[in-house]
């Protein structure tokens, strides 16, 4: 359960991640209430503040700021909205400079300061509109990119209960090296969670190699070791292929975990760890961590010594049917707090299970650990952060074929 501290921190969390984008969608939500865009109450409010000032004091003539609103509108209004302010700026300074008339005209030269002024934010917010919907575009071709490489997994995939997080380094891209899915067949359901060196698009085009062929190996192989065997290939071929391209990324590898559930044992899981972080095992006893010996990252098998494979074991592992696996990339175990203490998950979770059991379910508990690693690192996040939580669902439902 979360305490106010750490309900606190969730707000500002995401206020900060919500004003750090500085995009269109981020001012929707920092200037709405209730779904119901409230930007134009800024201009608006400075406008009225500068006309009860000017007619309220005869200390200095203020009129003249009304330069400034239809400037501010075209920060975070519509064209038409600074238009409109553009113009009611105008009626304002009339108005105090013929109407009111409590002090000296302030004359033509004034008047064509507000005038000029408008017209300039009227443009400024044309262009300001025009970028936002060119990078709220491309902010979409990114979500599609995404959905393609990371595909939506649905409820209960595979007889899996299962929860995500993935927070991307490069908050315009929204997609970096970082992959993971579940591929239920007839042998099992296999689940895959990894990240490639490096960022970039090349980052996640190996991503998308590698999760293309987890997909196939994953359905149509019996054996996990020849799934891993697999992985190792396509991660060299692409490598190879990459290179023949004359591409500087072509020397790239990737830690990852491979899962397997078979039907018919419920206390057993197999496990291949290729120079990743091994998973965790949590439930209502605890945290513990599986005892994997990793093996070197995918794509370097070359460099095992000679007379063993390069391609790591794969273990037979027990975990309890109330405990689940947590996975997670380094942008968690990495995460540094401001002295440069490394985040360790394991100090968040334990209290937590230990308070409530159910702080175990997949669901809350990638939440569980997505919060903390953003509170230890105040929300800079420096490398793509996935947290992948995955167990048996309840009722002992076997894995389906499909997918």
């Amino acid at each position: 359960m979360r305490g106010p501290v750490g309900g606190r921190w969730e707000l500002f969390g995401g206020l900060v991640r919500a004003a750090g984008r500085g995009d269109a969608v981020s001012r929707h939500e920092l200037l709405s209430v209730r779904g119901r865009n409230v930007a134009w109450l800024v201009p608006l409010l400075m406008l009225t503040c500068i006309a009860v000032a000017d007619v309220a004091t005869d200390v200095f003539q203020i009129i003249a700021w009304t330069v400034l609103v239809p400037g501010v509108a075209a920060a975070i209004c519509s064209v038409w909205s600074t238009a409109v302010f553009a113009m009611l700026s105008v009626v304002v300074y009339l108005l105090a400079d013929m109407v009111w008339k409590h002090r000296e005209e302030t004359g033509l030269a004034g008047l064509m300061l507000v005038v000029l002024g408008g017209a300039i934010a009227v443009v400024a917010a044309g262009f300001r509109v025009g970028g936002e919907r060119r990078m709220l575009h491309m902010r979409d071709i990114a979500d599609t990119t995404r959905r393609t490489v990371l595909r939506p997994l649905p409820v209960g995939f595979g007889g899996m209960d299962h929860a995500a997080v993935y927070l991307a380094a490069d908050s315009e891209a929204r997609v970096g090296g970082d992959f993971y899915d579940i591929q239920p067949g007839p042998h099992g359901t296999r689940v895959l969670v990894g990240d490639v060196q490096g960022k970039g698009l090349g980052a996640v085009e190996t991503a998308a190699a590698l999760l293309g062929t987890f997909r196939e190996a994953g359905y149509h192989e019996p054996d996990l070791a020849t799934v891993a065997e697999r992985l190792e290939i396509r991660m060299v071929r692409h490598r190879a292929h990459t290179a023949a391209l004359g591409r500087s990324d072509g020397d790239r590898f990737a830690t990852a975990v491979l899962i397997g559930f078979s039907p018919g044992l419920p206390d057993v899981v197999e496990a291949v760890v290729f120079g990743h972080e091994p998973p965790l095992a949590v439930g209502p006893r605890g945290v513990r961590v599986l005892p994997v010996v990793g093996g070197l990252p995918l794509g370097m098998a070359e460099l095992a010594p000679t007379g063993r494979s390069g391609t790591p074991p794969v273990h037979r592992l027990r975990l309890a049917e109330d405990e689940t696996l947590l996975l997670v990339t380094d942008g968690v175990t990495e995460a540094r707090d401001p002295a440069g203490v490394f985040y360790r998950p394991a100090d968040d979770i334990a209290p937590a299970v230990a308070a409530d059991a159910r702080s175990a379910a997949p669901t809350r508990l990638v939440s569980l650990v997505r919060d903390g690693t953003l509170r230890h690192c105040r929300g800079r996040v420096a490398d793509d952060t996935t947290v992948f939580a995955v167990r048996r669902t309840s009722g002992g439902r076997e894995p389906g074929a499909d997918g």
